[in-house]
């Protein structure tokens, strides 16, 4: 089977849109990724994001990888977020991907779905025989395995008990507590704050809307690919939005504009001014150490009180993906079974990239997990009869959707736009994404 050429062009990965126009499925063994020595080693280019702890961790796991596979070589390729995505499309347009690469959900269906990654159900070097079924189907699109989960996590409030105590505002009982709960809580902290703290961030990420949308019995896209929302349950989402703002449970417009394009550090939360905030699970023990707070990890409000109806899911954190251009397929599949299967990678990896979907290094890891680990791994176990099945995966020309929900978020915030009229925008807008990548 022939590897596709790529369009730089048309796979440029813009500040708002992915673009990609792969035609056909890659078979793998062709193409210009990755390289091999006289003496038969074999380089393997690998790409991440991270921050500067999680780069250091993974260092590690590759020499630990190194030692024990003395053939193969891995050249790191770290990253961070705001630029990984761009770096990746250009790389990949110029057929020039590496051959290991962290995903993210969102672009499995982008890459995988137009020949850009590997079918890793193909290779026989990995074994998914001890991993969670969702998790591994949460790697999957149009039946071939683009990625192999590196842990799951799930969208939770984090609340910031140091705001909590000084505003005098109890932390609420996150089993029953409804949105009309979250506002009033949130608008006592900003009360108390006299201008200087904030009850709560808003939420508008692609999770936010899910779980919103979840919780009416509506899903943001269906399992064919197609949206599979009203326009008015969107228009409800940004109108809580608008009233988190109306009612000072959260900042102003212009405040929480400044705020997102801060670093955690400079941060609302990060610095002690925002009572509650929406993060992943994975993430608590980083806000901790940066607040110097004790985080507590709250499920998601909801329209009633029934935290079976609060529309959480689990999530995988972010997957193992390799490049169907790679030279070296059965070395790049060696390399992603060690990270998902090894004990030894799983000491070392923790869960900072989400509880192992492997039970066996779950129970390995365990008794060495750090406070807010063990926080996280029975967090996770506790909301595990509440959880209901994860929604289907983005399909191909969904990547760039949370950019497009935050903007309207913006224009909701800013009065621009009405939360009907940004929901009607939201969904002609999303639903064009989706069919020009169809054509």
């Amino acid at each position: 089977m022939t590897i596709p050429v790529v369009s730089r062009r048309r796979f440029q990965l813009g500040a708002a849109a992915v673009a990609l126009s792969i035609l056909a499925t890659g078979c793998g063994a062709a193409g210009g990724s990755g390289g091999s020595g006289d003496n038969g080693q074999v380089t393997l280019r690998f790409t991440w994001w991270g921050n500067e702890y999680l780069n250091g961790q993974t260092n590690k796991v590759i020499a630990a990888f190194e030692a024990s596979h003395p053939n193969i070589k891995i050249k790191t390729e770290p990253g961070e977020w705001s630029s990984y995505w761009d770096k990746l499309a250009t790389k990949t347009a110029a057929n020039d991907a590496p051959d290991v690469i962290q995903m993210d959900q969102k672009y499995i269906a982008e890459y995988g779905g137009r020949g850009a990654l590997l079918d890793l159900s193909k290779q026989n070097g990995i074994d998914t025989s001890k991993l969670d079924k969702e998790a591994l189907a949460s790697g999957q699109y149009s039946g071939a395995q683009y990625g192999l989960s590196t842990g799951q996590n799930a969208y939770v409030i984090m609340a910031n008990t140091k705001v909590f105590e000084a505003a005098g505002v109890p932390l609420p009982d996150d089993k029953t507590w409804t949105w009309k709960d979250f506002t009033d809580t949130a608008a006592k902290i900003s009360a108390a704050g006299d201008g200087k703290n904030y009850g709560a961030a808003y939420g508008s990420n692609e999770a936010d809307l899910i779980i919103w949308l979840r919780q009416h019995g509506e899903n943001l896209y269906s399992e064919d690919g197609k949206l599979d929302f009203q326009a008015a349950t969107a228009a409800s989402f940004w109108e809580r939005l608008k009233d988190q703002r109306d009612s000072k449970a959260s900042p102003p417009a212009n405040v929480a504009t400044e705020d997102a394009g801060a670093s955690l550090e400079q941060s609302l939360f990060g610095t002690n001014r925002v009572g509650m905030a929406w993060w992943w699970t994975n993430q608590l023990g980083s806000l901790e150490a940066t607040t110097g707070s004790s985080i507590k990890m709250l499920r998601a409000p909801s329209v009633d009180g029934a935290a079976a109806k609060n529309g959480m899911y689990y999530k995988p954190t972010m997957f193992w993906s390799a490049s169907s251009r790679s030279k070296h397929p059965k070395e790049a599949a060696e390399f992603i079974n060690y990270l998902t299967n090894s004990p030894e990678a799983g000491a070392i990896l923790m869960t900072d990239r989400g509880v192992p979907t492997n039970s066996d290094i779950v129970a390995a890891i365990t008794p060495s997990l750090k406070p807010a680990d063990t926080t996280v791994v029975n967090f996770l176990k506790d909301i595990a009869p509440e959880i209901k099945d994860a929604p289907p995966v983005p399909p191909v020309g969904a990547g760039s959707v949370q950019n497009v929900i935050k903007r309207y978020t913006d224009e909701v915030l800013y009065d621009r736009l009405t939360p009907q009229a940004a929901a009607e925008a939201f969904t002609k807008e999303v639903q064009g994404m989706l069919d020009s990548a169809r054509k």
